[in-house]
């Protein structure tokens, strides 16, 4: 069985010391369409996040003002590019709900518009040794999802990347690669709920306590399931 893997660079720490990730390492599960009953409780939290928002712009909320403030300090204009949890926020705000995708990352995205956290799911069937959050040198290969043409990330970029370079992420939690998204074929997958405001860490444990309990009963499988960050740098399992 292979061994999974989600850490950060020791460089990463050093540079984003409040940076909290809540990990997954998840074995066995099915994926497909969503259940009725679920979709019904994600559309449900659809309207009850856009009433709880309002009119209160988005980089108010203070777990995403804290992503913007990392992304400039890498470089990256935040008003370009959006952490997912905004990016998410932003179209549920404005088009008035998120469509389904499939079971996982529907679960995913119900708890990231719940927390207003980025939540990656990271399907590992291509994935070589380790995942790394690092400072990219330039060489790392991204492919957008469903195209073919391979990119590479600014040297400095923070991305997510595998041994071999495989490029995970963009921008840190920007957006995910077309290698690692997760399809009605995935079984086994790591999950990530990410934050670097100063009450992340409480945040990110309700963020990761959801999350487990939405894939075992839902999903099935099996899970090895933590906090990481300045006091442990990964989880394994």
């Amino acid at each position: 069985m292979m061994t999974m893997t989600f850490q950060y660079h020791p460089d990463i720490l050093a540079r984003f010391p409040a940076v909290t990730g809540g990990v997954i390492l998840a074995r066995g599960m099915h994926n497909g369409p969503t259940p009725d009953d679920l979709l019904a409780a994600y559309q449900a939290e659809q309207q009850a996040v856009i009433a709880s928002i309002g009119s209160k712009p988005l980089s108010e909320i203070e777990s995403l003002s804290a992503w913007r403030s990392t992304f400039r300090a890498f470089g990256v204009e935040p008003t370009q590019y959006r952490s997912a949890a905004e990016a998410l926020l932003r179209r549920l705000t404005k088009k008035g709900d998120i469509p389904s995708i499939n079971l996982l990352v529907d679960i995913g995205n119900l708890v990231s518009i719940r927390y207003a956290l980025p939540v990656a799911v990271v399907d590992v069937q291509a994935i070589s040794g380790p995942i790394t959050v690092h400072f990219a040198n330039g060489s790392e290969r991204f492919t957008n999802l469903d195209q073919s043409e391979v990119d590479h990330p600014e040297a400095g970029e923070v991305v997510f990347s595998d041994e071999t370079g495989l490029g995970i992420a963009r921008r840190w939690c920007w957006r995910q690669s077309d290698e690692s998204a997760a399809r009605e074929s995935t079984t086994d997958a790591i999950f990530t709920v990410e934050a670097q405001h100063p009450n992340g860490r409480t945040d990110v444990q309700s963020a990761l306590d959801d999350l487990r309990h939405l894939l075992q009963q839902y999903a099935g499988g099996t899970f090895i399931s933590g906090l990481i960050g300045i006091e442990r740098a990964g989880l394994s399992g």
